[in-house]
């Protein structure tokens, strides 16, 4: 049980408010606090449900957002190694995790079903992409193993 005092000066002398943060269906928010002027707010407990499925579908979008346009500039990289992809698909799969399981009491059933689609076609370019730096590796290296073999096979005659 907390106790939180709102105290405006020439308005209100002030009013005591109690909120059971357990027994509430609520999601807990921690702003940046960009602000230079005003309150400084450290954590934020949204209760009204609208206003929580508004925020995640923001926070959702961007966060895909910036997936998209990361595998956009890895798949389009023909520099980009195996180890950055697999780093990308093990957040990606972690991010998958996270919506099932801490979203999904926010948000809409058809929601979240179109977001996991949307996750795993994101997956599944970066797994085409992985198999096909692995496969370019592969024959890059029986490439050079088979160089190796006719050079020994010269030397020894």
């Amino acid at each position: 049980m907390a106790n939180y005092k709102l105290d405006q000066k020439h308005k209100f002398a002030g009013s005591n408010i109690s909120i059971d943060i357990k027994k509430s269906n609520g999601y807990k928010v921690t702003p940046k606090n960009k602000v230079k002027y005003g309150v400084s707010v450290n954590e934020m407990f949204i209760i009204n449900p609208s206003l929580i499925e508004k925020l995640l579908r923001k926070k959702i979008g961007i966060k895909l957002d910036n997936y998209l346009q990361y595998i956009i500039t890895v798949l389009d990289d023909e520099e980009s190694d195996a180890g950055k992809i697999s780093t990308v698909l093990s957040d990606l799969n972690r991010y998958q995790e996270i919506v099932k399981n801490n979203y999904r009491q926010y948000l809409d059933e058809k929601y979240i079903e179109l977001l996991l689609k949307k996750i795993e076609l994101l997956e599944y370019e970066l797994k085409r992409k992985l198999m096909q730096l692995n496969a370019y590796n592969y024959s890059k290296l029986q490439n050079l193993y088979s160089e190796e073999m006719t050079e020994e096979r010269k030397r020894s005659r």
